[in-house]
């Protein structure tokens, strides 16, 4: 229990966040079940998993949260086509909230990075953006969005007036 106490400490200091005082709000993390892993740093959440920090939330059937010297590096969260994963966080130059939906979403924190993967569904401020891959970028607040290799799959932009 020390160890997840650890783990949740070092997530509150390492996330690159988008408002201020999401860094200063504690983390709470809920899941069915808990695998933490000290040797590798691999710390698994599965079963309706969630991570809410001050206005982050990340919403998945499983996340994969991987640490190094007690500091975050990535998070991973596996949905499905029926139960998407979720991103979700409060961008300090946006009116609304940043909202992200794919099969998979991985959160680079280092790089200040979520890249989507399978039915990717974006929407940033007024602007909403599908694929079926996509990468925000947090710190540049910039959107790359992109088709299917076989064509199936258009991007699509949508600007709400």
């Amino acid at each position: 229990m020390n160890k997840l106490l650890i783990l949740l400490m070092a997530f509150v200091t390492s996330l690159v966040f988008a408002l201020p005082e999401d860094a200063k709000q504690p983390i709470e993390i809920e899941a069915q079940s808990v695998v933490v892993d000290e040797t590798t740093g691999l710390n698994m959440f599965s079963g309706n998993a969630e991570v809410r920090q001050g206005s982050l939330l990340l919403l998945a059937e499983f996340i994969q949260v991987q640490t190094d010297n007690d500091e975050v590096v990535s998070m991973i969260a596996q949905g499905s086509l029926e139960k998407p994963a979720k991103y979700i966080q409060r961008q300090e130059n946006q009116e609304r909230f940043i909202e992200a939906t794919a099969t998979l979403i991985k959160y680079d924190v280092d790089k200040g990075m979520v890249f989507l993967k399978g039915n990717a569904n974006l929407i940033q401020g007024f602007e909403s953006f599908s694929g079926d891959t996509l990468e925000y970028d947090i710190n540049n607040n910039k959107v790359n969005a992109k088709g299917s290799e076989d064509g199936t799959q258009r991007v699509k932009f949508k600007i709400d007036l």
